[in-house]
């Protein structure tokens, strides 16, 4: 396979209605480019990070009823699971493409991560690109420019990662559907590669 990059049709999955439908063309049109995702990327952060990474594509087994809102591969050094490590994903909304560095509420080492960030916190405020986005919940399309963020901002939410339970922390890009048709597979992969060289830094904190 080749990767082509995402299509207009891709997007439009997640405006399939039920379960069953949309699962179904998930795994026909979205599963097998991120497989190709996992692939190519698991190899290349191991380079990057210096320590075997490994590919989790979202199955979405649990789901019974709702059909999901969104969709992704992750990679962390562990091959049975992610969600308990610091971790990379890429993925797709309906409205947009993310590429995130991300700790989410599973991490036990929540706590540590959060006061190494906080240690580290003017380094962080310039090593991370005015167009890349923070976010609190993985659950929600809902992130803040970095450029808008002030350093007192920057220290809420390491502060959160480390005194609420639930608290979670994700930085990175998003890029807009219409943005993401246009990009071939070929640009989207040196996007990808870009975005993660960035959040190398982020990851080797912990």
């Amino acid at each position: 396979m080749t990767f082509q990059g995402f299509t207009a049709a891709d997007f439009n999955v997640f405006k399939i209605d039920g379960l069953e439908p949309r699962m179904e063309a998930l795994q026909e049109r979205i599963r097998p480019k991120l497989t190709y995702l996992g692939e190519h990327f698991s190899q290349e952060l191991s380079i990057l990070v210096g320590d075997e990474m490994f590919a989790h594509v979202a199955k979405h087994a649990r789901r019974t009823i709702n059909p999901p809102n969104d969709t992704w591969v992750a990679f962390a050094a562990n091959k049975r699971g992610y969600k308990m490590l610091p971790h990379f994903q890429i993925g797709l909304w309906e409205t947009h493409l993310f590429i995130w560095y991300a700790v989410i509420y599973e991490a036990p080492s929540k706590a540590i991560i959060g006061e190494r960030l906080q240690e580290n916190i003017s380094e962080i405020r310039e090593m991370i690109p005015n167009n890349f986005v923070w976010a609190v919940d993985h659950m929600k399309p809902i992130s803040t420019p970095h450029q808008d963020l002030s350093e007192q901002d920057l220290h809420k939410m390491f502060e959160r990662l480390q005194t609420v339970k639930k608290a979670e922390l994700l930085c990175g890009i998003e890029i807009p559907r219409e943005d993401a048709v246009k990009m071939t597979g070929k640009e989207l992969l040196q996007t990808i590669h870009d975005v993660f060289t960035k959040l190398i830094p982020l990851y080797k904190l912990d």
